[in-house]
């Protein structure tokens, strides 16, 4: 089983910044791709950014030039730098790990259990 621990979150003022990271543990498995979602409160889930083992990024357009997402492949680790950060940026931030399982052969997509950012004066 593949599980993912997110760290980062937290509250901070508009124009500052945060730094989430979400690692990956298990046995025997691959990543094929990385990303992390958000929800606000009576909204749908929504992807932020996503970067696949190459390390082609992917992002929303409404976090272009604030976020950066990166991976560390050794650590099995993706970080979301976000600066500028806006009120409309809270939110719960969610990783999320598309991997292959070598135990059973299929792909398992994976979630963490979220973490909050709160963007406020």
């Amino acid at each position: 089983q593949v599980q993912l621990v997110e760290s980062g979150g937290g509250l901070v003022q508009p124009g500052g910044s945060l730094r989430l990271s979400c690692a990956a543990s298990g046995k025997a498995f691959s990543i094929n791709a990385m990303g992390w979602y958000r929800q606000a409160p009576g909204k749908q889930r929504e992807l932020v950014a996503s970067i696949v083992s190459g390390g082609s990024a992917n992002y929303a357009d409404n976090v272009k030039g604030r976020f950066t997402i990166s991976g560390d492949n050794a650590k099995n680790t993706v970080y979301l730098q976000m600066n500028s950060l806006k009120p409309e940026d809270t939110a719960v931030y969610y990783c999320n790990a598309d991997t292959y399982v070598y135990a059973t052969y299929r792909h398992l997509v994976v979630w963490g259990q979220g973490t909050q950012v709160t963007v406020s004066s």
